[in-house]
């Protein structure tokens, strides 16, 4: 009986990692979860479908890939120009945006402020500026808008625009870094970024990622 009970123990003993090697195999192969994205997503995650490439002339490649716009360097402009409708107030943009390689601007979003058009640089003039461009000529690094921040490469910003009839606002990562009364001011861009009209993306030298690109209404009181 000794030797029987013994023999068995043994066989069982032997399919143990065979049967644990199984379970670890099949939380390997168990899928993640999957990002539902509304109506009020610009990006798909899977296609440009809604945009076109901007053709600037000295854009780099541009494609997508793991959920994320790569806008490749280019010898100038490279981006993306929404061919959707597109509000001209009331609205907030929020996207996340980061610098891949390069040292310039990675996210420069031109939009609609009623009737005038304007960018918003983030990292531009050497990679360190943020700011409006134009405001009465003046573009980013030179207006009332203008700040300097550090940019890592390789880290996710969160990025957000609100317009409304009244202000320019927008943050990164929670700060606001815009907080701009539109008043009698005269709103424009410069001529680089005049093929991304209603909407564009777009970065200068740079390589960049953009990912979860989403455009919400606001009340239009503040």
């Amino acid at each position: 009986m000794r030797s029987q009970a013994f023999c068995i123990l043994l066989i069982f003993s032997s399919m143990l990692p065979a049967c644990r090697g199984k379970q670890t195999e099949a939380v390997k192969e168990r899928p993640g979860p999957v990002q539902v994205r509304d109506s009020t997503y610009l990006f798909n995650g899977k296609t440009l479908d809604g945009w076109e490439i901007t053709n600037f002339g000295t854009q780099g490649p541009v494609y997508v890939s793991d959920d994320e716009i790569i806008l490749g360097m280019g010898d100038g402009c490279t981006g993306v120009t929404w061919k959707g409708k597109f509000p001209v107030s009331d609205y907030e943009v929020t996207l996340e945006a980061k610098k891949v390689d390069g040292n310039d601007f990675f996210c420069g979003m031109t939009f609609p402020a009623g009737e005038y058009p304007c960018t918003l640089i983030i990292g531009g003039w050497g990679g360190t500026v943020v700011g409006l461009s134009s405001i009465n000529g003046l573009d980013a690094s030179e207006n009332e808008t203008t700040i300097n921040r550090s940019f890592a490469k390789d880290r996710w910003y969160k990025i957000s625009l609100r317009v409304t009839h009244s202000k320019i606002e927008a943050w990164i990562d929670d700060e606001i870094v815009i907080d701009f009364t539109i008043g009698d001011n005269v709103l424009s861009i410069r001529p680089e970024v005049a093929l991304s009209l209603p909407f564009g993306i777009a970065s200068w030298r740079t390589t960049s990622a953009l990912r979860n690109i989403r455009l919400l209404p606001v009340s239009g009181n503040n």
